[in-house]
């Protein structure tokens, strides 16, 4: 894991015009891309099948180790799937949601999403563009991940702080 922070890892691309950078999306990525990965990601989320999930996150170009368990409502980000790694073992959690881009007022950001081996995301958990899990790291449930995670650590809350094991 970089000593740097996730917002040193971010590319960031300015709005082109007056309004904020979300009404631009098509600027950034083709719809038709985006179309075809939405019905991917809508798969990935309904299918019971984990051999399924990792097929699909692959196709659509995220890194997958081998053991990867991708749960039920799950969602890879629908732009940049792409961006996604998932370490070997790595267990995606029931309803969390791995982001590799921000759509801001004044620009829109991407990052990887780098998840180690060994480690979970719990239920409902949010990863933002840029973080970086380490191996055999825990992230609980409904937590929102804004910066990165050590190995071994496990962090909880909104935002997601280390758990003071004493």
């Amino acid at each position: 894991m970089s000593d740097d922070t996730r917002f040193d890892r971010l590319d960031r691309h300015a709005t082109p015009g007056p309004r904020n950078s979300l009404r631009h999306w098509p600027d950034a990525k083709s719809p038709l891309r985006v179309a075809l990965n939405y019905v991917a990601v809508w798969l990935i989320r309904i299918s019971p099948s984990l051999r399924l999930k990792n097929w699909l996150l692959r196709r659509l170009g995220a890194d997958v180790g081998e053991g990867v368990s991708w749960g039920l409502e799950a969602t890879p980000d629908v732009f940049w799937p792409e961006r996604i790694t998932l370490g070997e073992d790595a267990i995606v959690g029931y309803d969390a949601t791995l982001l590799c881009h921000e759509f801001l007022q004044e620009e829109y950001r991407l990052g990887d999403v780098v998840v180690g081996d060994r480690a979970m995301i719990g239920a409902g958990a949010i990863v933002l563009p840029g973080v970086e899990i380490g191996d055999d790291a825990q992230v609980a449930a409904n937590s929102l991940v804004t910066e990165d995670v050590q190995e071994g650590e496990t962090v909880a809350g909104v935002p997601a702080e280390p758990l003071d094991r004493e």
